[in-house]
């Protein structure tokens, strides 16, 4: 396919397309704002490559991730590793579904897990309804800018902040700069989703291990709960609540950057608190494992609605296209989709039509 493409934002999803469309011949232009790529979002959560598992409120999701966490580990073999002990915990009391709900909707979706009798749960559980063990990875997103930066070399510009773009007869233009198509994946850091959205500044908790060898993964479900997950440094883990861990719901994302910016180093002691707090229902010695090392400060754009929706969409606009996700999973949707979008353009079935793609 020969076309000029320019992509906005060198994230998980941004590199990945990058990838795509050069291997299919077009001239492609990675645009990022700062000096690293995937430096935003995409470097900045729990790196959990998914199966589905915290989606049993949302299938399309569920099978988005069953999917996509497939082809990513076959994609991708040196960019996650296997967690040897990964477990969904469902309480007792605080879970929005009861286990026998919880394991019936995984088992149904066809992701694979093992059911662990209750006495193989770990002894530091308190008011477990049931417990999954799963295969699960985590990303490895040292490596993940390494090979992106020498699979795309010479095709991402760092340090280039993106001011405009638009539409001229049958050019896009990025910054005074034709190209044929554009490529969004700022997650409406950019322009306008054009979905029912809410900007979400998010603080996420290091914590260092203070034993010997790995602690288990440990992920409640499912509802307003909290996780404990490793990252790719030895030892270090991330603490996440579902209470807590959000600043604030917010309409552009610009006040969601306020936020953050605003964020003082009283409410941090104050989130630390509530946290541990919050993890202690389920963990009550964590804090006998884990001792504090530092915070993580994100934005999410997540939909509106208590539907828990978390999959992926494109959006096309004649030769504008935009990508919005929640999880790195689905990365393989989101350029199946983009590619039969141009391929359809190229063989004149789509004229300046507005086509919103689930």
């Amino acid at each position: 396919m020969d076309a000029k493409i320019a992509i906005i934002g060198a994230g998980w999803y941004g590199c990945h397309l990058g990838l795509m469309l050069d291997a299919m011949g077009c001239d492609v232009s990675v645009f990022e704002k700062n000096s690293d790529i995937l430096g935003e979002a995409s470097g900045n959560n729990q790196f959990r490559l998914h199966l589905g598992f915290h989606y049993a409120r949302h299938s399309r999701t569920r099978i988005q991730s069953r999917d996509g966490y497939a082809r990513f580990t076959e994609r991708y073999p040196t960019l996650s590793k296997p967690i040897e002990n990964n477990l969904y915990v469902v309480p007792k009391f605080d879970s929005l579904v009861d286990f026998d709900t919880y394991r019936l909707i995984m088992f149904s979706s066809g992701i694979h897990f093992q059911e662990l009798r209750p006495n193989e749960w770990p002894k530091y559980l308190k008011d477990v309804d049931g417990v999954l063990k799963v295969d699960e990875h985590v990303l490895l997103t040292k490596k993940a800018r390494q090979h992106f930066k020498e699979k795309l070399a010479g095709k991402i510009r760092l340090n280039t902040k993106v001011e405009f773009t638009e539409q001229q007869g049958d050019k896009a233009i990025v910054n005074g700069e034709e190209f044929d198509f554009v490529i969004d994946a700022t997650w409406g850091h950019l322009a306008d989703i054009d979905y029912d959205c809410f900007y979400e500044p998010t603080l996420l908790l290091y914590y260092r291990y203070k034993g010997e060898g790995d602690y288990p993964a440990i992920t409640m479900v499912d509802g307003p709960l909290c996780s404990i997950y490793p990252t790719e440094n030895e030892g270090i883990y991330t603490l996440s609540s579902v209470k807590h861990t959000p600043l604030g719901q917010f309409e552009t994302s610009k006040e969601a950057k306020q936020r953050l910016r605003d964020f003082t180093e009283a409410e941090l002691n104050i989130k630390i608190a509530e946290i541990e707090a919050h993890v202690k229902n389920f963990v009550p010695d964590f804090c006998e494992h884990f001792e504090y090392h530092s915070p993580q400060f994100n934005i999410k754009t997540k939909l509106l609605g208590e539907h828990d929706d978390r999959s992926c969409y494109v959006k096309t606009d004649d030769r504008m296209i935009s990508v919005f996700s929640g999880k790195i999973d689905t990365i393989f949707f989101a350029a199946q989709k983009v590619c039969d979008y141009l391929e359809r353009y190229t063989h004149g079935e789509v004229t300046s039509e507005k086509i919103k793609s689930k």
